[in-house]
């Protein structure tokens, strides 16, 4: 199995349980991998034949800054069934973390694995 990533993406969405955080934007902070297999790509250097991350993270900051989630649990599970059935997926890991959270720490987050490693 190979891996491509996407690291440290932020896109600024609503995104919390408080009355306060319903009413305005935050930033998140998303990484992605997800299993694939690149040979073909890499034989024939033909972006169509590989999980092209730009597309990925296009439709990634289009779907969060249109998302209104509670949760970053629901927010990363809403993440890897796009994802997944979009492009073709079999095996993702996603972080959703939300700096600022908690104010003593960088971040705070979940980390999700869905689908088979192959």
């Amino acid at each position: 199995m190979d891996i491509v990533y996407i690291r440290e993406l932020e896109v600024e969405t609503i995104i919390g349980i408080y009355d306060w955080e319903r009413e305005i934007r935050q930033k998140v902070s998303l990484d992605l991998e997800m299993g694939t297999d690149i040979r073909k790509a890499a034989e024939t250097e033909v972006v169509d034949n590989t999980l092209n991350y730009k597309s990925v993270s296009e439709k990634l900051i289009e779907f969060v800054e249109a998302s209104e989630f509670q949760l970053v649990e629901t927010m990363a599970e809403e993440i890897a069934g796009l994802i997944m059935t979009t492009f073709g997926v079999r095996w993702i890991r996603v972080r959703v973390g939300k700096p600022g959270a908690v104010p003593a720490a960088k971040d705070v987050g979940v980390i999700i694995e869905r689908g088979e490693r192959f």
